[in-house]
């Protein structure tokens, strides 16, 4: 005894336990339905359809106020098919998702773009901070020369090397002795100052990272990534365009 000896009975008997068990979706039905006429007719009953809609929107089925608006929108609801109210309520869905899904891919993409503008920021204030210290090395070094010309101006020395040196210590206008120390001091300020944007920079691109791993995720779509997504989502007579 095959399948197709089975009476229509036993066969739309399985079909509904099949969607009542959540065994059976409305891709198997659809794909029952191209198999023989006879499975489409018993795929196409009501019972079926209705099924799959209590059970895949059960939100939307329910009535969800008593105006005379939904009483109207639930009357004409009621005039069509259950596999064409499906269809619509699964083509709302899927507008639905996707709209999501972009909005997910805009919030990942901002994520990243801020992310990147406090990387560029904290380069911007490194850079200023090196420049700084720079600077304050570059005047520590000249002070520095500056006091030990003036320790070895109390020791005999040429004329000329003496000249020099007296020259050089009075072109210093400023205490030496202070200067220094406020010197090492924002030497030490700017060297803290650079740690701590290091710090953050280094946590900021880890979170970059993070970021752009998420965008790549919501920017996934297992049938657009394909080679085959543009035969697959094309219709038929533009495959046969393409060929």
């Amino acid at each position: 005894m095959s399948a197709s000896d089975l009476p229509d009975e036993l066969w739309a008997r399985v079909l509904e336990l099949g969607a009542a068990s959540s065994a059976l979706g409305f891709r198997d039905l659809c794909c029952l339905a191209i198999a023989s006429r006879r499975l489409g007719r018993l795929s196409f009953h009501p019972a079926l359809w209705s099924a799959l809609l209590s059970r895949d929107f059960p939100s939307q089925s329910q009535p969800s106020s008593s105006s005379s608006t939904s009483q109207q929108q639930q009357q004409q609801q009621q005039q069509l098919h259950p596999k064409s109210l499906y269809k619509t309520k699964f083509e709302r869905h899927k507008v639905r998702m996707a709209e999501a899904r972009r909005r997910a891919v805009f919030e990942a993409e901002a994520r990243v773009l801020a992310c990147r503008r406090r990387l560029a920021d904290l380069e911007e204030s490194m850079r200023a901070e090196g420049e700084r210290m720079k600077a304050a090395a570059q005047e520590l070094d000249n002070l520095e020369r500056v006091r030990r010309t003036s320790v070895a101006l109390n020791v005999w020395q040429p004329q000329v090397v003496h000249g020099r040196q007296k020259q050089l210590v009075q072109q210093c206008t400023v205490p030496v002795d202070s200067r220094l120390s406020d010197l090492n001091m924002e030497l030490k300020v700017c060297k803290q100052q650079i740690a701590t944007y290091k710090n953050s920079y280094n946590k900021e691109k880890h979170k970059l990272n993070e970021f752009e791993e998420a965008l790549k995720r919501a920017k996934y779509h297992p049938l657009q990534d394909t080679h085959t997504s543009g035969i697959i989502n094309e219709p038929r007579a533009k495959r046969k365009k393409l060929k």
